[in-house]
């Protein structure tokens, strides 16, 4: 595992010494990144199912200001803050160690919106349906946000979620698939 491109570039990231995280491979980090970037001019980002904290570390290198990470694993939680530091992004960043549904609760208490999200959750463990809903009920995407959905290629992905709308949807093997859902702007 490996920073793609940006600040970064090739520093090697440590993985979550567990069998409980799945890694995002670096082809499908390179392909997202060329999806929704590649390189930013600031922003936040939010992590969900942060793992070792590669796609928000990513993100940060190619231009983000700052990223949340959020996992409910320790091991993960742990690997967060050694890449972080790794990587001297601490000024950069904030790492929460909870459940998915509390921390975006919790950061819609603390009125954060997000330019970009990512969600890779545990494959078919979570709707991708209610994650977005909720994202949206909690007010968490900035103006225009976009919100990146690693899954199952199996997985049924929906077309629209209120004002959120599917862009466009890569499969990467046999069993996995990134979709790109942008937030549309109501006037």
């Amino acid at each position: 595992m490996r920073v793609i491109a940006g600040n970064h570039k090739g520093r090697q990231l440590k993985p979550v010494p567990n069998h409980k995280t799945r890694p995002t491979t670096d082809k499908v980090k390179e392909s997202v990144f060329h999806m929704i970037g590649p390189y930013f001019d600031g922003g936040t980002a939010l992590d969900l199912f942060a793992g070792s904290g590669g796609l928000g570390i990513e993100a940060l290198s190619r231009g983000m200001n700052h990223c949340v990470f959020v996992d409910q694993q320790p091991k993960a939680i742990e690997t967060i803050y050694e890449n972080i530091k790794l990587l001297k992004l601490e000024e950069h960043t904030e790492v929460f160690r909870t459940e998915a549904l509390r921390a975006l609760k919790a950061a819609s208490k603390r009125e954060l919106q997000f330019d970009y999200i990512f969600l890779d959750p545990p494959y078919n463990k979570f709707s991708y349906e209610e994650l977005l809903y909720k994202i949206l009920k909690y007010e968490l995407l900035a103006e225009g946000g976009t919100v990146i959905c690693e899954h199952d290629a199996s997985e049924a992905i929906p077309d629209k979620v209120e004002n959120l709308n599917l862009m466009k949807t890569e499969k990467y093997g046999s069993n996995i698939g990134v979709s790109i859902f942008k937030q549309e702007v109501l006037r």
